[in-house]
């Protein structure tokens, strides 16, 4: 079967296999990959019409137990770190709810001191930004014990992220160190039945082929998230993997247009936490239809895949992504607009 045919039964909901996914994965023809995003953008606008979602990140404390071979935070690594106060939380939601976002992404390393008591301090904070602030949240602790996701959502959780990285179970323990592969992948069914929205991603560069890559798309969407991702692999200093040659961003924004064309319906992330600001048209273009990682200028927040990129210089500002959506024909959704999504997710429609 030719590209052109397997992109057609894709989006006439034809049912494609695995092969045949891992056969779009790797087009590198210009032709083919031009038809490939024109398909996934032709399939999110009948979805979702014109309408980008934008996230708020305020990665808060960037203290971690764990160990992740590509992890600039990784525990070993010896590096400045902080924790920002539940204040410091608060006004930060708000003055990004204030400038347009639909949604704050409160994300931590699994930090020691906020996972203690049955994370209460991280419990507070998600409190307080639900009714001080009145935003939507996503909340990324990290791998969290099946008894605390009612409270996450009690205490005003709309989303609970946790990626896999990848569905190659060998790949992941020479990843993610001392972890254990089905408590991760279990936190993504444990949060829907908690009835918490869940998010997965997969790192695409890895080491992984392109069948382990079809296999995990094909996982992220037979789990049911309501948001799935692929970010490309950034080599971090003062990790194992520090010496790895970065793969071409490429393979990310294929990834995504897969992505689109199996879930149509699905929130499918443009992140600013590769290339930039530089990498946001490009990802729209491939079918996303969210901008992640946010992030405010001057307020001492780091990235994750690059703890440093367009921050400060104000090119991740709430303000400079919703310039560069107008310039591009596309329109934030409301936070009235985002909220509806939210209501019929929740209700199983999308």
């Amino acid at each position: 079967m030719s590209v052109a045919e397997i992109i057609e039964r894709a989006k006439g909901n034809a049912g494609i296999s695995r092969d045949d996914i891992a056969e779009l994965l790797s087009v590198r023809r210009e032709s083919d990959i031009a038809e490939l995003f024109s398909a996934a953008r032709s399939v999110r606008d009948r979805v979702f019409g014109n309408k980008v979602f934008v996230y708020g990140f305020v990665y808060f404390s960037t203290f971690c137990r764990n160990n992740c071979a590509f992890c600039y935070y990784r525990r070993t690594n010896d590096l400045p770190r902080y924790r920002k106060t539940a204040d410091e939380v608060l006004a930060l939601s708000g003055s990004l709810k204030d400038a347009g976002i639909n949604l704050v992404d409160l994300t931590m390393g699994e930090d020691p001191f906020m996972c203690a008591a049955d994370y209460s301090e991280f419990l507070e904070i998600v409190r307080r930004v639900r009714d001080d602030v009145d935003i939507s949240i996503m909340v990324s602790p990290g791998a969290v014990p099946e008894g605390s996701f009612s409270k996450f959502r009690e205490a005003g959780a709309d989303w609970f992220a946790c990626y896999q990285e990848t569905y190659n179970r060998d790949l992941f323990s020479r990843l993610r160190l001392e972890q254990d592969f089905d408590n991760r992948l279990n936190q993504k069914i444990w949060a829907r039945k908690a009835g918490l929205l869940s998010e997965d991603g997969i790192m695409v560069g890895l080491g992984e082929t392109l069948e382990d890559r079809a296999d995990s798309i094909i996982k992220m969407g037979s789990l049911g998230c309501e948001q799935i991702r692929a970010m490309t692999f950034v080599p971090q200093k003062g990790t194992p993997m520090e010496s790895m040659r970065p793969p071409e961003p490429l393979d990310e924004l294929i990834s995504i247009a897969v992505m689109r064309l199996l879930f149509p319906d699905r929130l499918i992330p443009a992140s600013l936490d590769v290339e930039g600001i530089a990498g946001l048209k490009s990802r729209l273009d491939a079918g996303a239809n969210v901008i992640t990682s946010v992030v405010p200028p001057h307020e001492d927040l780091a990235g994750v895949a690059q703890h440093e990129l367009d921050i400060d210089n104000g090119r991740r500002s709430v303000e400079h992504v919703l310039r560069m959506l107008d310039e591009m024909g596309k329109k934030a959704a409301s936070n009235t607009e985002y909220e509806g999504l939210l209501r019929r997710l929740r209700a199983g429609g999308r």
